[in-house]
This record gives structure tokens, sequence and C-alpha cells, in this order.
């Protein structure tokens, strides 16, 4: 089993994209890469802990790879908006693919540079080794199975 955090906005649309997507076997929100220690949602909402809202996925690699993860990530993110995803705007909010495993770096970057071909604009998603992550409350956690009308800026019927 492989381990790794993404970022695409509001964490609860992504969590339920990821959480449908065969071979992923966990799925669990928080707030990845900030300076404070085990923020409050409200405290990231501020935009001064420096937290991105984050999905840590744990997928079955002889299922699904890392890239074709990644792909399906990719497909659901507008990654050349800064600080923002639909109509959330933010500094929690902004893109990321935040890895544990160093060895993963290679296939993040073919990625990353394959996607740089479909944009005329540069592509700000940050690719970064996740330093801290800590789960969001327990409301959040998923939040769209327990609320199936809630918001999301994801199309999961994708």
């Amino acid at each position: 089993m492989k381990s790794i955090v993404l970022a695409g906005g509001c964490f609860w649309g992504l969590e339920e994209y990821m959480s449908r997507i065969r071979g992923v076997l966990e799925t669990r929100v928080g707030y990845a890469n900030g300076i404070t220690e085990n923020p409050t949602y409200e405290e990231v909402c501020t935009n001064t802990t420096g937290h991105a809202e984050a999905c840590l996925v744990k997928f079955d690699e002889n299922i699904i790879s890392l890239e074709d993860l990644l792909n399906r990530f990719w497909k659901v993110i507008d990654p050349t908006l800064s600080n923002r995803q639909g109509p959330d705007i933010g500094s929690q909010y902004r893109t990321g693919i935040y890895f544990i495993d160093e060895a993963d770096l290679p296939i993040i970057m073919k990625t990353f540079e394959e996607q740089k071909e479909k944009y005329e604009k540069p592509i700000v998603t940050e690719i970064e080794p996740l330093k801290v992550f800590y789960d969001a409350e327990d409301y959040h956690q998923k939040y769209l199975k327990k609320n199936p009308g809630g918001y999301c800026h994801i199309n999961l019927d994708d």
C-alpha cells in the first residue's frame, strides 16, 4: 500500500472523488504543509496557518498506479489557478501534491510535465515533500457520504 497527499480545493469533493477510484483503499481529509500545529478548520480559513485543505490517499499499487491516480487528480483541478478552485478562494484551496516517498518524485514530475503541455498559463500546483498532515475534524471526514447533497466543486460523475 502507498500513500500520497493531494490538495485540490475544498477537500470534501476531492476525498469523495478519490474514494470512488478502484484501488483506493482509504481516504482522510486534513490540513497539510502549514506552520500551525494541529490547526482547526476555523484557523485554516483565516489564511494565516499556511495549511492547504488536503486528502491523504492510501492506494494499492497492484490495482492503480501512482501515475494513473495522479492523472485522475490532474483531471479534476485547474492547476493554473493560484489559491482557488471553483468558487473557493484562499490559500487553503491551493493545489498541491505532497509526497511521502521520495521515490515517487520522478512519476509526479512526469505527470507535471505532461500537464504543462495542456495549458498556456503556468502550472502553480505545489509539488513538495509532505512536511505535516493533521486530520481535519470528524465532521469533515467522508463529508459527502454523510451529506450527499453537500457542496462540491468537482464533477463526481467523471
